[in-house]
């Protein structure tokens, strides 16, 4: 990859704006609602979405530390107040972080695990892009994280020999129609179904 050029680097800015505007709509009502990640009702989602955005900021940033040394399985993510002021500033800064070219050079960390910097910016968008999903299904609202992103997610998620990325991460692939969104394939892939609501 020729991170020289800043045109071919993933933008995460599409996905960060859709994510941000979820958030105006999740009334406190909707914090205990359900979601597609069985283990988490929304306030938690929203907490692990923004756990995620500092961790993978800092792991742009090369700034190790706390924030990208813990794993995200170590404790169910708690939503701490100021949520709704804080997450879209952290959203901003994600993915401010992520537009550098020396981001994506390199060693960095994430949940503990050393890898590849190129490797960790398209993991942090597809956890933006299908969190962002999980998050638009709980409360009933329209997502478009971009064709783009939603092409970097699918490069992720998708099954192939080697899956060493999807281990431990993603559930078995879902079938999706022929016909399905690229955004629905990404989904499926993940082990979630397109189809999920609230009510089952």
């Amino acid at each position: 990859m020729n991170t020289s050029d800043t045109t071919s680097l993933p933008d995460f800015t599409p996905a960060a704006r859709a994510v941000t505007g979820l958030l105006e709509a999740i009334g406190d009502e909707r914090l205990g609602d359900p979601t597609p990640c069985p283990e988490y009702a929304v306030r938690e989602l929203l907490a692990h979405v923004d756990g995620l955005c500092l961790a993978f900021r800092d792991a742009a940033r090369k700034a190790l530390g706390p924030t990208t040394d813990t794993s995200p399985d170590a404790a169910l993510p708690v939503l701490e107040d100021g949520w709704r002021a804080r997450i879209p500033v952290r959203l901003n800064e994600l993915a401010e972080a992520w537009r550098r070219p020396e981001a994506w050079q390199g060693m960095t960390r994430a949940g503990g695990v050393d890898l590849p910097a190129d490797i960790a910016g398209r993991v942090a968008l597809n956890e933006l892009v299908i969190h962002g999903w999980d998050l638009a299904r709980a409360t009933g609202q329209a997502y478009d994280p971009g064709e783009a992103s939603a092409a970097v997610s699918y490069e992720i998620v998708r099954p192939t020999d080697d899956d060493s990325l999807r281990d431990g991460i993603f559930g078995p692939p879902v079938a999706v129609p022929d016909d399905a969104s690229l955004l629905d394939r990404v989904v499926g892939f993940s082990g979630r179904r397109p189809d999920w609501h609230p009510a089952g």
